[in-house]
């Protein structure tokens, strides 16, 4: 299986770390600490020494009662990253929902966006539709990130989180983006309970079965604290670390990661074991 994406044909044979660059001042897992460019691509740089094999850049947090970031502050903080950050020589990936935002950042070589909202807001779907090469990940997510968890969902998610992505893809595709370009994220934390969460995790190889790839994002998620009792997300390494083992292990092609290293030293383990 293969990651059609604007500059690279990324192979899904070996699971692939996909390295977050927050450039927000209040990210619930840094704390802004790579907010502004120049600190940005420094921790770019680091995340690839570490082994990183795709770059996430994001200019909005979407923890849980975040607020919306306006327009020309989303820009102003992630195109002078992208602009540096495509010359690094790996994929590009850009977590944004926006699709002034999308238009922009694939013009300057972006290889990949990440969409939280899966292409729902504004002219999105066409905007991924129109750059014939581009990468896209589609995420599940119940409601919106001010009020995803005050009413989470209710009972098995499973079979919605698929419905849903499903007629995501099926939309895409209507529009000619062809099923290489598309990958599914499950949305761990977005409007689902812990045990919710963990049950995505324990079934999660039923979402591969409508063909597509899928990246899991469970780095340093509030559910790992809530399994660990370990209350800073930056203090959630080895639980993060493992939960990307098992999601791999469950059939995941791409982690999200904070702690690239870890995560690297960790599969190098678990491909010796296979």
């Amino acid at each position: 299986m293969r990651w059609t994406t604007t500059r690279f044909d990324i192979d899904l044979s070996e699971p692939q770390v996909m390295g977050i660059v927050n450039v927000t001042p209040d990210s619930f897992s840094d704390g802004g600490r790579h907010a502004g460019t120049a600190a940005a691509l420094a921790h770019a740089e680091a995340l690839l020494a570490q082994g990183a094999h795709i770059l996430d850049i994001g200019g909005e947090s979407t923890r849980p009662g975040s607020p919306a970031v306006p327009l020309d502050e989303e820009l102003a903080r992630v195109l002078p990253v992208v602009r540096e950050a495509v010359k690094l020589g790996v994929p590009v990936s850009v977590d944004t929902y926006k699709p002034e935002v999308m238009r922009a950042v694939l013009d300057l070589g972006a290889d990949i966006v990440n969409d939280i909202w899966a292409l729902r807001r504004g002219d999105a779907l066409a905007v991924v539709a129109a750059h014939p090469r581009a990468g896209v990940c589609l995420m599940h997510m119940h409601r919106d990130p001010q009020t995803m968890q005050v009413a989470p969902m209710d009972g098995d998610v499973l079979p919605a989180v698929r419905a849903f992505l499903r007629e995501r893809a099926q939309a895409l595709q209507a529009l000619g983006v062809a099923r290489e370009r598309v990958v599914f994220d499950p949305g761990v934390g977005f409007g689902k309970t812990v045990a919710q969460n963990f049950s995505l995790l324990a079934r999660q190889r039923e979402l591969l079965d409508d063909g597509f790839a899928l990246l899991a994002g469970w780095s340093r998620k509030s559910s790992l604290g809530a399994v660990t009792g370990i209350e800073t997300p930056a203090a959630r390494v080895h639980a993060s670390v493992t939960a990307a083992v098992l999601a791999v292990d469950r059939g995941a092609h791409v982690v999200r990661v904070h702690d690239v290293r870890e995560t690297v030293e960790a599969l190098k383990v678990w491909r010796a074991a296979r």
